[in-house]
């Protein structure tokens, strides 16, 4: 492959989602921008709970933006990293709590 399937171009166009759907697109963008947005939480808060969400679902776009956020917010390396262990915690654990259905069937079968 001569070219990277994720390019940073296709992040910088991503305003323009809404080009074939503009009313689900706009309605997005409200939705984002409200989830996103100050609240109860901080923005500081907010960028790193994306970030880990990002890495979580393996999302280029979603990684560059983010850490671009939160270095713009003065997050430190080691907390960008705590918020991204904390998130990959949580998926080894969803993992791993799918494992009561593998441990249930083994049991069943050994009745």
């Amino acid at each position: 492959m001569s070219q990277p399937y994720y390019e940073k171009s296709d992040l910088e166009d991503f305003p323009n989602i809404g080009e074939y759907a503009k009313e689900a697109g706009e309605k997005f963008f409200d939705y984002y921008a409200v989830s996103t947005g100050v609240g109860k939480l901080s923005e500081r808060e907010k960028s790193l709970i994306a970030l880990a969400v990002a890495t979580v679902r393996h999302c280029p776009y979603c990684i560059d933006a983010w850490t671009n956020k939160c270095l713009s917010l003065g997050v430190g390396n080691d907390e960008m990293m705590e918020a991204i262990h904390v998130g990959a915690g949580l998926a080894a654990g969803d993992i791993l709590a799918h494992a009561t259905q593998v441990r249930k069937i083994i049991r069943q079968k050994e009745m």
